[in-house]
């Protein structure tokens, strides 16, 4: 699966993972959009342990995919959203387009015994977007 096969939509997701080698200090990334390809790897490019993810963890990582293409599909109405804080004197509305560009976000899995923190980047499809 490739950004281009998957509904049309052009995305870049790229995810990362510390390392979990030991003393391995590196840091595994990959394109998301690219977990379902025969021949995908996911290598610290440190130590170069290479991991197998099992088909749960694999679903899960789909799953993931299938939101941003979601998110993807929806970037014309984002501007148009937004997510209200209450604060003190009343409510800050925040455009949803600005969450996605100015927070982190993380997915913790399990990979084999350990729970591991998976970075999320995704890059808007144009430059203007969420500008």
């Amino acid at each position: 699966m490739t950004a281009s096969t998957t509904n049309n939509i052009d995305a870049k997701a790229q995810i990362d993972f510390p390392c979990i080698g030991d003393g391995c200090e590196g840091v595994v990334h990959f394109n998301l959009l690219d977990i379902t390809r025969k021949d995908f790897q996911a290598v610290c490019a440190t130590c170069h342990n290479s991991y197998e993810f099992d088909n749960e963890l694999i679903d899960k990582l789909k799953r993931m995919c299938d939101l941003i293409i979601s998110i993807r599909k929806a970037e014309d109405i984002l501007g148009n959203c937004k997510v209200s804080v209450n604060v003190a004197g009343g409510e800050v509305k925040i455009p949803y387009a600005l969450l996605l560009t100015r927070l982190n976000t993380i997915i913790t899995l399990k990979l084999g015994e350990k729970d591991v923190d998976f970075h999320l980047w995704v890059e808007p499809s144009s430059p203007e977007t969420f500008r």
